[in-house]
């Protein structure tokens, strides 16, 4: 099959993702090792040069990392299209099984299936290796296969039923199928939310209720002040896992809780959880977290527009080395078509999203001073950046780039500038 237009354009954005992927990669190492000799004036009372160094060499073997996996699933994304991956699997799926229905379903299932344990020497790395060599790691080798089982199950019990919905949508709904599918998209996603925090992350975590009376006096103090209604108070054994701390609010109406890792209480003192705390209430009272949902949701609107049009152009199936199926449907191949190259076409868009990102945490960081004490929240961040290895030099341009939090220097000055303000 001869290359089209359409090839051209999916092999030129892929290598200028990949090209601009490993510069901004080796920028942030050059940029870290660069300034790995001495701590930045702001944190030199604070955190040690062990500590700044061990930090810098942890991201600059993280970097190494996501270079190598970043050129591995380009490599394994040519070979499912150009190179005949999903032709052929498609192809021998046809042979064995003459119902088209079932056909498309086991098609994305092997796909997904492939994908993911493509996936797994990756993650057995990271794990066992970086995180290790970094003292990170608290996961065992059983843990991590029990893991990765129950996601799979999860994934098999939640996706498998989305799938075979979206798939007969896509055959009976007519041509705006697409709009259907799209509602049921949300719905799923939705219903996802709700379930979450009480069935599907006891799976994986133990969650007991916080047994700490001064905290959780204080903590519901701070949630009263800030007008939200906290259902419940939880400590996840995040320390099976990993050394890393945090927290997080997670659910809706009922079922809405903060969760503490158990390593983050044993890092923070109760002034300093009630700062952290207070952010994360920032962005509920800027009502940040419905805002990206009310996005998220009408991108994928507009994604599932430009889906039903290509599922019905030729040109998008041979652009991307498959031959459409003349008697058979070619719905699931549509699928995994669309969402193997649309990363590709949107990676530049990333920035975008990272600066509105980064200004919803100023905004949350304004918030946490109004309800909570700055220089707590401040000797809260330098604590756990300290903690979780996060470089405090990172290369501006890569962060601008990827980076969802601002850098900490200007968080903390920013922090230290209310502070004064008000002082």
């Amino acid at each position: 099959m001869s290359p089209t237009p359409f090839t051209l354009l999916f092999v030129l954005f892929l290598l200028l993702e990949t090209i601009t992927h490993l510069w901004l990669a080796s920028r942030q190492a050059r940029h870290v090792t660069k300034h790995r000799a001495r701590v930045p004036d702001e944190f030199a009372e604070k955190i040690g040069l062990q500590s700044h160094q061990r930090a810098a060499d942890y991201t600059v073997e993280r970097m190494k990392l996501s270079v190598t996996r970043r050129v591995f699933d380009a490599m394994v994304l040519i070979a499912f299209t150009l190179l005949g991956g999903l032709e052929a699997i498609n192809a021998f799926l046809i042979s064995v099984i003459p119902n088209d229905f079932w056909r498309q379903l086991l098609l994305l299932g092997s796909v997904l299936l492939i994908s993911g344990a493509l996936q797994l020497p990756f993650s057995l790395w990271k794990q066992f290796k970086l995180e290790q060599k970094f003292g990170f790691n608290r996961m065992t080798l059983g843990l991590f296969i029990s893991d990765t089982l129950k996601g799979l199950l999860v994934s098999v019990v939640l996706g498998l039923p989305l799938a075979a919905v979206t798939l007969w949508l896509m055959a009976a709904s007519g041509p705006l199928w697409w709009l259907w599918a799209w509602m049921v998209w949300v719905v799923f996603n939705a219903f996802i939310l709700f379930v979450f925090p009480t069935w599907i992350a006891p799976l994986f975590n133990k969650f007991t209720p916080l047994d700490n009376p001064e905290l959780a006096d204080r903590i519901n103090s701070l949630a009263q002040r800030c007008h939200f209604a906290l259902q419940g108070l939880f400590v996840m054994d995040g320390s099976k896992r990993s050394a890393h701390g945090n927290a997080y609010f997670t659910g809706f109406g009922k079922s809405r809780r903060i969760v503490f890792f158990d390593t983050l209480l044993g890092k923070l003192n109760p002034e300093e959880i009630e700062a952290v705390l207070a952010h994360e209430l920032g962005h509920f009272s800027h009502k940040h977290v419905q805002k990206r949902m009310i996005f998220s949701f009408l991108l994928a609107l507009v994604f599932f527009a430009v889906l039903g049009f290509l599922k019905n152009q030729i040109w998008f199936y041979q652009g991307l080395g498959v031959a459409p199926v003349i008697n058979g449907s070619n719905d699931a191949m549509a699928l995994l078509l669309f969402f193997m190259a649309m990363p590709v076409f949107t990676f530049f868009f990333a920035p975008i999203f990272s600066f509105f990102s980064r200004k919803d945490e100023f905004q949350a960081d304004h918030y946490a001073h109004t309800q909570a004490s700055s220089e707590a929240l401040i000797s809260a961040l330098v604590k756990l950046y300290n903690d979780n290895a996060s470089t405090l030099t990172p290369d501006p341009v890569h962060s601008a780039f990827y980076d969802s939090h601002p850098p900490a220097s200007l968080r903390i000055r920013r922090l230290q500038e209310l502070q004064a303000h008000n002082g």
